[in-house]
């Protein structure tokens, strides 16, 4: 069983974790760190059936997770203080959507940076309110910037000069290039307010959105983490709501994601187990595919398969730009990685 196998095993049914050896014990830790799952992990086993040494893992593990959502918490605050005047919806996306809602996808998350929906009208104002208020850009790059501002779904990435934690302000949350097309303004208008200002997206648009991350705009890096984020969405959507299933089914469609989604559920099955309705298994296709590909890693946590790797890099780019754009782009970099290497421009 590979590393990233045995983990959603665990992570799936946490009793069998009581019977691990200790090989199983260094496979399961590297491959829960490596995948950013490692405080997720730690809140579902139970302490007293693990090893000492483990035990004290995990229980660092769940601290640095309760940090992580005190500070998501606090910055989402901050930036609510800072945008909250301008009277535009603030919607959170992601792991700060999940702790916030008190969701079962946000117990021991990672969560990095904070994101944030917002319409794309009001990204002028959202920017300079920003950068007044301590914010400024990540990477101040002439050629990233105007590649964000003209292709991409969010500003370039700005980061807070005294909290150094980073923002991403999106307007919608697929590239406009991208082959799906998310409706923006209906994720905005769909969304469910938390009472303080800010708001998450109503439940059906936080599985797509999650199937869209892992699928639509990515290589499958890291996958795993969103994949459990779609298990934990499914579970307790559908638990809360009879109709759910249904309500998913037609968001999807309206949303043209319907073959992420489906293919999500199919694999959250597949891997964690998760219950879904049987008309949701079929069309399997290339899943065991994608399987392999978010099970690639080693005993030591590496990511294994390199073909694999490559193959669904290339993917990523080509579901995200059409052939000419691509062509340019990739162009572009590879003469400034050059460029780089042989001193001719600051390395970044």
């Amino acid at each position: 069983m590979s590393a990233a196998r045995l983990l959603a095993n665990v992570l799936a049914h946490p009793d069998r974790a009581g019977s691990l050896a200790a090989s199983d014990w260094n496979a399961l830790i590297a491959a829960a760190r490596a995948e950013q799952l490692i405080g997720t992990l730690a809140l579902r086993i139970d302490a007293d059936a693990v090893p000492r040494v483990v035990a004290e893992i995990l229980a660092d593990a769940r601290d640095a997770a309760t940090e992580q959502r005190r500070a998501a918490l606090w910055e989402a605050e901050m930036m609510r203080r800072v945008l909250g005047s301008l009277d535009v919806p603030l919607v959170l996306l992601k792991g700060t959507a999940f702790v916030a809602a008190g969701l079962a996808a946000g117990q021991g998350r990672h969560i990095g940076d904070l994101d944030v929906l917002l319409p794309r009208a009001a990204m002028p104002r959202v920017e300079q309110a920003l950068l007044a208020a301590g914010w400024e850009w990540a990477k101040p790059d002439a050629y990233d910037e105007a590649y964000y501002r003209r292709w991409m779904h969010e500003l370039p990435p700005l980061i807070h000069r005294e909290r150094d934690r980073m923002i991403d302000v999106h307007h919608t949350i697929l590239p406009p290039t991208a082959r799906p097309t998310p409706d923006a303004d209906a994720l905005i208008a769909g969304a469910v307010p938390l009472g303080n200002g800010l708001s998450v997206l109503a439940p059906a648009d936080m599985v797509i959105h999650a199937a869209l991350h892992l699928f639509a705009d990515g290589d499958l890096a890291g996958g795993l983490r969103n994949l459990w984020d779609v298990d934990r969405l499914l579970r307790e959507c559908s638990e809360d709501d009879a109709d759910f299933w249904l309500k998913l089914h037609a968001r999807a469609a309206e949303h043209q994601a319907s073959a992420y989604v489906a293919r999500a559920a199919r694999l959250a099955a597949r891997l964690f187990d998760t219950p879904i309705p049987p008309a949701w298994r079929r069309g399997a296709g290339l899943d065991g595919l994608y399987a392999w590909r978010l099970l690639a890693r080693d005993g030591w946590g590496r990511e294994t398969y390199p073909a694999t790797r490559f193959a669904f890099y290339v993917r990523s780019h080509w579901i995200r730009m059409p052939p000419l754009m691509l062509a340019r782009h990739l162009l572009i970099k590879a003469r400034r990685r050059v460029g780089s290497a042989g001193g001719d421009a600051p390395a970044r």
